[in-house]
């Protein structure tokens, strides 16, 4: 029976795979990004370079970058019309800037956490569960220890 969970678990890599060390410098890019925005396209332009060389499991990290710049993308662009759609309706000045400070904060929390789930997993050696997921790459995400 042993042999049976064994053989359905996931086949882990190892630290010598090839690409896993972009992926790690593309983790750190996105982070960096919090800082100096022009890394973030920096990151997924290398992630999008390397995955077709890259070893099947940290392909899935690097598919994870590019879905998370993307999103992040299309998300930014989306509220950027809305928040122009509010301010054009007459509410207060106040009410779009609150709304826009809370998407912000929302959209921070989303990409350090999609972040620390692929670092944590590339740590691990192990690839992305669902690297097309909207949310943290299908990692069980919880606020408890162990």
């Amino acid at each position: 029976m042993s042999a049976a969970l064994s053989s359905s678990a996931p086949a882990q890599g190892s630290k010598a795979d090839r690409g896993r060390g972009t992926a790690i410098v593309v983790y750190m890019l996105f982070l960096g990004s919090i800082l100096a925005v022009i890394t973030a396209p920096l990151g997924v332009l290398i992630a999008h370079l390397a995955r077709r060389h890259a070893e099947g499991w940290v392909a899935s990290h690097l598919q994870f970058q590019i879905r998370t710049f993307w999103l992040g993308v299309l998300g930014g662009g989306l509220f950027v019309a809305a928040w122009q759609l509010l301010g054009m309706v007459g509410l207060p000045a106040l009410a779009p800037w609150a709304l826009g400070y809370l998407y912000f904060t929302a959209c921070l929390i989303w990409m350090v956490g999609r972040c620390g789930v692929g670092i944590a997993r590339l740590t691990d050696n192990r690839p992305v569960d669902n690297p097309r997921s909207l949310a943290f790459g299908g990692a069980r995400v919880t606020l408890a220890d162990g």
